[in-house]
């Protein structure tokens, strides 16, 4: 945890100008947003309007074509790949809409899976991911496959995935999208309680205006740009800063 080498305030993760084409499709044209330590930021905006390629690029996931990603002093979208890697194993947490947990895999043993990569001895790998599990509200679970969950209790042992490594910053794109409200609810509860008690960042990509509203801060999405909310009219503008 906390690899990332840092001087001075500003924004914990940055991304500036960031231009990305998938083929013929261009996702993003010049978006630019930043995400301080311990903020929870919602980016919204409709479908295909680039939330996700945003979100990916910030995560390391993706290079952009054009731009720049910053993470503390480091050039993110510069960094060779396997440092990239080490980073979504130490620094960064990521959740998708549907977890991507591994099916043959155990509750438990999914939990622990980043922890055991980065080089745990397994019984403390597996110690730590039941206590997350607890944590969640999933205890009783651990040796359960996901095909033998609940939707809201797969999206819960995904999360404690993410968390498990205590990431400086978690990426959520749309993590209550396959689930209903109840399940939903139950979900963002855990995530931004656990990450107002440890301090931890997260991005958040949602087309659900409940959702977006346990966030501290809104962006818009369209057509590749970013929009902020303000306390008045959504008002165009480069580039996104906290208040």
């Amino acid at each position: 945890m906390n690899s990332m080498t840092t001087t001075g305030p500003g924004p914990l993760l940055a991304a500036r100008a960031l231009v990305k084409a998938h083929g013929p499709a261009v996702a993003l044209r010049g978006a630019s947003v930043e995400l301080g330590a311990g903020e929870i930021l919602a980016v919204t905006g409709p479908s295909g309007s680039g939330k996700s390629t945003l979100l990916h690029c910030l995560a390391g996931i993706v290079r952009p074509d054009k731009g720049e990603v910053d993470y503390g002093t480091d050039r993110l979208d510069l960094l060779p790949e396997h440092r990239l890697s080490e980073l979504r194993r130490t620094d960064f947490g990521v959740v998708f809409q549907f977890g991507q947990l591994i099916p043959e895999l155990t509750a438990v043993d999914n939990v622990a899976l980043p922890l055991l990569l980065a080089g745990q001895a397994r019984a403390t790998a597996r110690a730590a991911a039941g206590e997350w599990l607890e944590r969640f509200g999933v205890r009783g679970q651990e040796e359960r496959r996901p095909g033998e969950l609940s939707g809201g209790q797969a999206q819960r042992v995904a999360l404690a995935r993410a968390l498990v490594t205590g990431p400086r910053v978690v990426f959520a794109d749309e993590p209550t999208g396959a689930l209903d409200s109840l399940a939903g609810e139950q979900v963002m509860t855990s995530l931004v309680h656990t990450a107002r008690e440890a301090g931890i960042a997260v991005l958040l990509i949602t087309h659900d205006a409940r959702v977006a509203a346990y966030a501290d801060r809104e962006v818009a999405l369209h057509d590749g740009r970013v929009a902020a909310y303000d306390a008045g009219p959504v008002v165009a503008r480069d580039t996104v800063r906290g208040a």
